[in-house]
């Protein structure tokens, strides 16, 4: 599975189109006063056309594009070719033409090879004056599956090239460990207290510190403490360390710095120790830098992390960045973007409403963006790409997006809008079944959850070997070196969002870009944002959770309330069953289990599934909770809006932190068995401890538990309503809560 995967475009529709390069031409005909013309071409296919770039001053101009016209949208049975020069005082003189009958352009389909061009004689139109030269075109039928299709101007499209299909790679990102190690011979300022010295690391926007420097030797401070900062591709960079005494609060003197260029720094891809260097200091202000001490660092590129710039939850990758450490691929992943149905309109155009959508899917390291199709609420795509996969527990995604490149051209600084996205997980779909699926788009404003419209995806997961794939689900999720040194959950969730970041600005730079507002809406930046909506979906999940042991519960209850005698009978007797057989425990349970997964192998979800607004608790929401989750950090909104929720907010955590004080008053309660703290009910315990443990010593296990058990599940009428002996003993056990200021 190595190699350039080859795309067969089975997954979507064949859509027709017909090609036209317009190589070049020679010999034109002289038209301006300057002894030369200013040459440009004009294709007219039915009702659309559309011209080459104006070629200035120039017999034998050259063009080298390429034009697709849908099939669809031609009326007439000719294309016509023709070329003019540009004359910006008068009307535009004809240079010649061409004509194609459509019934005669001949068909190619990839692998075919591409059509070669050949040169047309130019003729004359009557009336439009003698025309000479030669004029190379290639023309021909094909589909979107075209090498040419990429490059050219398409009809549905309307021409611009920010509105073209574009493949891009997310920047290789790396981990860059600075270990700060100790520093000699610092010019340190007032010698009658104790100097706190730490050192500032600066990579670009991300700024670490260590901790003080607490050792003996004021001018040799140590301190040996790792600081990760996120570095990508090409490392043009420096890192600019800082050494710097705290002389006041508030307050840093700075003692000296350096900057170590990122080029210079080695590679890893284990566990194993890079050499140290020393590197001196110079004091800034001073003159040809004085010197002001040396520093001892350890730097290096850690490869065997995976830079995580995704929410944990949609990962699309799990590859340490090092390629060394890749493993071979499992199979393909194919998605074919079909289409979209009843999307809404985003803006106005002409006094009407419009939309001008295209789709971004993200896998991996590979972005792709589609065409996009001017002023359709019905936009028919049918593009097809393909990725490698290496690990089936990651997630694709798909988004729709509004383009306002034409309003940003003529307003300035507009947003494309996000219409909606749709995630699958790999390892729902069934290897080489084809899933074709309409999915809901739906985005939360502050008005609520609205439906956007929908989008058709058909999606292949191919597999190279089923043994690979199964084999994958017993290793670590994540690189080695996350286990071997792990690192914190706040280090994660500070170089997630610096990873973040880096994609976006990166993507940004391209040509045609992926805005900024794309990448975070595709990469869900706001996940790790308070929001009370998604806290009340967590609620709700966790309840969903526990439902089948609340559920289990009830029906314990009534089997100990006898309200189904015969039920209670059959549990009476299955208890004695596994009691006098215990090896049949653990097989019954396992087999109960391979039951209940046969079992619901019927109901299988038999398509993936897509966004949930009942799920995510977006259809029970008061339009405050919504306007406070679009708010922004820091907040923009006024004063007594702010504490309104502030308020809000502290009575939520008031009842967390009831139910935590209650938690932490059980568990009190069972230390307080042993602790002594209440001497009478430490006494009590420990007796009853000696006597069952006589007890135990002398009565056969097997008839501990048939006894125990029959108790548990005695009749109502043998059973009292009050709290049992040992609950109210538990109860009245102290707990530290009584010490609580």
């Amino acid at each position: 599975m190595h190699g350039e995967k080859i795309c067969t475009y089975d997954l979507v529709e064949k859509m027709q189109y017909f090609y036209v390069r317009v190589v070049k031409a020679k010999g034109l005909a002289v038209k301006d006063v300057t002894g030369s013309s200013d040459p440009y071409v004009k294709l007219i296919l039915g009702s659309k056309s559309i011209q080459t770039p104006t070629v200035l001053r120039s017999l034998n101009p050259e063009w080298n594009l390429v034009f697709a016209f849908g099939k669809e949208v031609t009326h007439g049975p000719v294309l016509k070719v023709t070329v003019w020069d540009q004359d910006l005082a008068k009307k535009d003189d004809f240079l010649g033409a061409v004509w194609f009958d459509l019934q005669e352009i001949p068909v190619r389909v990839p692998p075919d090879s591409p059509l070669a061009p050949q040169w047309y004689r130019l003729e004359e139109i009557r009336g439009q004056g003698k025309v000479q030269g030669d004029i190379m075109l290639s023309v021909w039928m094909g589909t979107q599956a075209d090498e040419a299709f990429s490059e050219a101007w398409i009809s549905d499209t309307g021409g611009y090239a920010h509105n073209r299909s574009k493949v891009y790679l997310s920047p290789r990102l790396w981990y860059l460990r600075v270990t700060v190690i100790e520093a000699q011979d610092l010019h340190l300022g007032e010698r009658f207290r104790y100097p706190e010295v730490t050192v500032r690391a600066q990579l670009r926007y991300q700024v670490m510190r260590t901790k003080v420097a607490r050792n003996k030797t004021a001018a040799s401070p140590y301190w040996n403490e790792d600081l990760l900062f996120v570095a990508g591709e090409p490392f043009d960079e420096q890192v600019l360390i800082t050494v710097e005494e705290k002389v006041s609060p508030g307050k840093d003197e700075v003692i000296g710095h350096t900057k170590v260029n990122l080029v210079t720094v080695e590679k890893r891809y284990d566990h194993r120790q890079v050499p140290s260097r020393w590197f001196d200091l110079e004091k800034s202000g001073t003159e040809n830098g004085r010197f002001s001490g040396r520093v001892h660092l350890r730097l290096c590129f850690d490869g065997g992390y995976h830079v995580i710039d995704e929410a944990a939850y949609m990962s699309s990758d799990h590859r340490p960045t090092a390629k060394q450490l890749w493993k071979k691929s499992l199979g393909v992943l194919e998605i074919g973007i079909l289409g979209a149905q009843s999307l809404l309109p985003m803006k106005t155009k002409d006094g009407r409403g419009s939309i001008d959508a295209y789709c971004v899917a993200k896998y991996g390291q590979k972005w792709v963006r589609t065409r996009t199709v001017m002023d359709s609420f019905q936009p028919r795509w049918n593009e097809q790409y393909t990725w490698e996969v290496y690990d089936p527990c990651t997630v694709l995604t798909v988004g729709v997006f509004d383009n306002s490149h034409m309003q940003q051209t003529q307003k300035g600084g507009s947003k494309d809008i996000c219409i909606g996205k749709v995630r699958i997980r790999l390892s729902t779909l069934e290897a080489f079944r084809v899933y074709t699926n309409s999915y809901p788009l739906l985005v939360l404003h502050p008005s609520g959850a609205k439906r956007m419209g929908e989008l058709e995806l058909a999606v292949r997961f191919s597999v190279s070997s089923t043994f690979s794939v199964l084999h994958a689900y017993t290793q670590p999720l994540l690189p080695k070196m996350h286990y071997l040194y792990p690192l914190s959950i706040p280090q994660q969730d500070y170089l997630r969002q610096v990873a973040m970041r880096m994609v976006a600005e990166r993507l940004a730079r391209s040509e045609p870009p992926l805005k900024h507002e794309v990448v975070r809406f595709m990469l869900d930046t706001n996940s790790s944002f308070w929001s009370l909506r998604r806290t009340k979906a967590n609620w709700y999940r966790i309840t969903s959770i526990l439902s089948p042991i609340h559920a289990a519960a009830r029906w314990l209850d009534d089997v100990r309330q006898w309200r189904q005698p015969v039920t209670s009978m059959l549990v009476h007797v299955l208890f004695l069953i596994l009691v006098w057989f215990p090896e049949l425990i653990l097989p019954t349970v396992f087999l109960y289990m391979f039951l209940i997964g046969a079992w619901h192998h019927r109901f299988r979800p038999r398509s993936p599934s897509h966004m949930d607004a009942r799920l995510s608790h977006a259809n029970a929401v008061s339009p405050d909770e919504l306007d406070e989750e679009f708010d922004t950090v820091p907040s923009s909104k006024p004063p007594e809006v702010i504490k309104i929720r502030y308020e809000r907010l502290r009575a939520l955590a008031g009842k967390i932190q009831s139910v935590l004080g209650d938690l932490a008053s059980q568990g009190e309660r069972v230390h307080a068995l042993l602790s002594w703290r209440d001497p009478r009910a430490t006494t009590m315990f420990i007796i009853f401890c000696l006597a069952v443990a006589g007890f135990l010593y002398v009565v056969p296990l097997r008839v501990t538990i048939v006894l125990a058990g029959l108790y548990f599940l005695r009749h109502p009428r043998f059973r009292s309503r009050h709290p049992s002996v040992a609950l109210s003993f538990f109860r009245r056990l102290p707990s530290l809560a009584d010490r609580i200021l």
